[in-house]
């Protein structure tokens, strides 16, 4: 059963001169693991940290949805997030507790990108236990 659905769509632009921020700043909203893949390439790095920026906005949208009655706030979520991949495909990992079990859930998560234009979305779905 799906729970709820978030998607987000964010100017690659806005993510241009983050390659130039601090880990410590990078760090309250991404990964190490996250700033290390978004850094690895120059020229990807503003649209590797759009679409997983994105992925934090559609899985807010998604969580708030799910679960109305719990308040995530925003930088608490980004903090406590990862979108990797694995075997070639974008993964999203929840590290900490937010509030609400997480591990009767899957998250589905869907990433694009352009130079100009990085959109995500997320499904989050209902495990059924048999």
């Amino acid at each position: 059963m799906i729970l709820g659905i978030g998607i987000d769509t964010i100017e690659v632009d806005r993510f241009a001169s983050w390659h130039t921020y601090s880990q410590k700043k990078l760090l309250r909203i991404f990964s190490q693991e996250e700033i290390e893949y978004c850094l690895e390439k120059s020229n990807l790095s503003a649209e590797r940290f759009a679409v997983r920026f994105a992925a934090r906005e559609a899985l807010y949208k998604a969580l708030s949805y799910s679960y109305p009655d719990t308040k995530i706030p925003f930088l608490t979520l980004c903090a406590r997030i990862s979108v990797i991949k694995k075997n070639g495909l974008p993964h999203l990992t929840i590290h900490n507790d937010l509030g609400i079990d997480t591990s009767s859930l899957i998250i589905h998560l869907s990433l694009s990108h352009s130079r100009t234009v990085a959109t995500a979305c997320v499904v989050i779905e209902q495990r059924y236990i048999v």
